[in-house]
């Protein structure tokens, strides 16, 4: 998604990411902050939460969305204040934090890999304010931290196994939007239930877009270039895929624009979401929605809320399995009578198996925690 199209179409073009500590990334602070929006103010609480975007917004369909949900609702549960503000770009992520702490936030939630240093930074220079940070986790932790974070593979195994099971062509794509942990989860978790499906089935079912053995696969270079996702997708559609699951935020619509394109071009073509139910969340692409790859960030964010106003904040990290229904294959929806009784059975087996410990799930992105 960033720079050129050619450029977004380089393979690995920003692997280094992949394996940056939260130290490495570079987030300057510069000018002031963008003004913060300040939700409502009903009922009796002193206690205000906040929370702080990626550069995709609160509206972006996907993880800050559903972060941002799980304030809201907190709001309207607990009776607390709430503050927000959307980060445009990267640069904005550290002066937005300062503009938290300083508006007098008992707890703020960060959304997103990207944010580690910023969060680290305002966590160590504000002892007494607590934070949340989604998808990133500390070694060593920070004692006012809180990580909020997802065993993703597992839900994305029953992705691949879906996909797997479902194509009409036998070949299914999966892209991503940059090279760091919380997306190539979700691509290790998809590969590996393609391959797992193969193996069942004695099927060769072909994955375009990522080599989990060499941690190597097609990304855009960034969360919001959406006509590079729409020239991605249609590229794995020249090439014969008809079931795609971008892993790139807001990118993600440029792939359904591809797929309702190829459907009206009389295609029989699927698209798999990521983070919420994109049926709900994306409802522009729901008659293509097969499924989706759900981390439930909305309950996550309240429970969190709720426990930091109960004066029960800790730092031991969060962590969403199929076990805690923290990650979850969202319903098939409109597209149910599509996936066979015995597929439906599988997965369900499936799911069983690895919350049992029977099948084994990893990733080199998955939790240690």
């Amino acid at each position: 998604m960033k720079n050129s199209l050619r450029a977004g179409f380089k393979r690995g073009s920003v692997a280094g990411l992949a394996t940056m500590g939260a130290t490495a990334l570079v987030l300057a602070g510069c000018g002031a902050p963008p003004e913060a929006g300040t939700g409502s103010t009903a009922g009796a609480s002193d206690y205000t939460g906040c929370i702080v975007s990626d550069s995709g917004g609160f509206d972006d369909q996907s993880f800050n969305q559903s972060s941002y949900e799980g304030l809201k609702k907190a709001e309207a549960d607990l009776g607390i204040k709430i503050n927000q503000v959307e980060s445009k770009t990267n640069n904005d992520f550290e002066p937005n934090l300062r503009a938290m702490v300083t508006a007098g936030c008992d707890l703020t939630v960060t959304v997103g890999f990207l944010l580690g240093d910023a969060t680290k930074k305002q966590a160590e220079d504000n002892p007494d304010s607590h934070f949340a940070i989604v998808d990133f986790a500390y070694d060593p932790p920070i004692a006012n931290v809180k990580p909020i974070i997802y065993d993703t593979a597992q839900a994305a195994f029953l992705a691949g196994y879906l996909a797997a099971g479902t194509t009409k062509t036998g070949t299914v794509a999966t892209f991503g939007g940059m090279n760091i942990p919380t997306v190539t989860i979700f691509m290790d978790g998809y590969a590996d239930g393609v391959k797992y499906y193969n193996e069942q089935k004695g099927k060769d079912v072909k994955l375009l877009g990522w080599n989990k053995d060499a941690q190597d696969g097609t990304f855009t270079g960034d969360f919001e270039k959406q006509d590079v996702g729409k020239q991605v997708t249609q590229n794995f559609l020249d090439q014969g895929a008809d079931i795609v699951m971008p892993v790139a935020g807001p990118v993600g619509k440029g792939s359904g624009a591809a797929l309702k394109d190829a459907k009206a071009a009389g295609k029989d073509v699927k698209l798999i979401w990521v983070d919420s139910d994109g049926y709900l969340t994306a409802p522009d692409y729901k008659d293509i929605m097969l499924s989706s790859v759900m981390k439930q960030m909305g309950d996550a964010v309240e429970t969190v809320v709720k426990d930091d106003k109960e004066g029960n904040f800790d730092n031991t990290p969060y962590v969403g399995t199929l076990a805690n229904d923290g990650v979850q294959l969202a319903p098939f929806h409109d597209l149910d009578s599509q996936v066979p009784a015995e597929l439906k059975s599988e997965l369900e087996q499936i799911k069983k198996d690895i919350v049992d410990g029977k099948l084994k799930v990893e990733s080199k992105a998955s939790p240690k925690a």
